[in-house]
């Protein structure tokens, strides 16, 4: 099946928190402040994949969480960072807030990338608070939360050629003669009811992608029946 629509939840990694340490040494039983800072957390980034052209995904999964920073530990060391999460999408998907409906990004060309959450920084341990007043801080801070928030992905089909007329005009049976695709074909209305991609060969090096848009009725760009959900697949061909 065809999915050009999806919303989901996503979230940044939250920072590690600062360590709370002193030193142990041998002939130092009473050393200074040693405690790390936490790591930062994981960021969310989008970048169009190759060969996508479905959101799919996005469908048997809703929930995308980075990961988180470590905790800071003692001898000043630093928490790792979170694991960045990396979201494949097909070229032409637009992103938006679920809530607001601001467009975040629209992404078209392959290996474009896009940051929409950053994550949290690092809370500072006890070694970052020593000063003239205060040799042993037993302060530590503690990592900021990633950001998290439910947003909608939208495809817009990129193709060289898109197929467009009424309703059992020919259309499936046209893009089957000039690609390789096989789009269902019958002697009745409607029975493309999703858009289908074909590749066609124009020699050795050069090939043409065209999308075959389900039927239109009469008023379909005012929005009349699917008529908006169809013709948006035609709007960056």
């Amino acid at each position: 099946m065809f999915y050009d629509k999806a919303k989901i939840y996503i979230k940044s990694g939250d920072g590690g928190d600062g360590m709370i340490s002193f030193r142990r040494e041998k002939f130092v039983p009473f050393g200074g402040p040693d405690g790390g800072d936490g790591g930062k957390g994981g960021d969310i980034v989008f970048t169009v994949g190759r060969h996508l052209n479905s959101l799919i995904k996005f469908h048997r999964q809703v929930h995308f969480r980075a990961g988180n920073g470590e905790h800071g530990g003692k001898a000043n060391r630093t928490g790792a960072n979170g694991e960045t999460l990396l979201l494949e999408i097909p070229p032409g998907t637009v992103i938006r807030d679920a809530e607001t409906e601001e467009l975040l990004a629209d992404l078209v060309e392959e290996g474009q990338e896009v940051m929409l959450l950053a994550g949290g920084r690092g809370g500072r341990g006890n070694a970052r608070f020593v000063n003239s007043v205060n040799q042993a801080p037993r302060l530590a801070e503690r990592g900021e939360p990633g950001e998290e928030m439910w947003i909608t992905l939208e495809l817009k089909l990129i193709a060289d050629v898109g197929i467009v007329g009424v309703p059992n005009a020919g259309k499936s049976t046209l893009l089957s003669v000039i690609s390789a695709a096989r789009p269902k074909i019958a002697d009745y209305p409607f029975t493309t009811l999703q858009p289908n991609l074909g590749v066609a060969s124009l020699d050795d090096n050069e090939t043409m992608v065209f999308a075959d848009i389900p039927g239109l009725i009469e008023g379909a760009a005012e929005g009349i029946g699917l008529g908006h959900d169809f013709l948006r697949h035609v709007e960056r061909t």
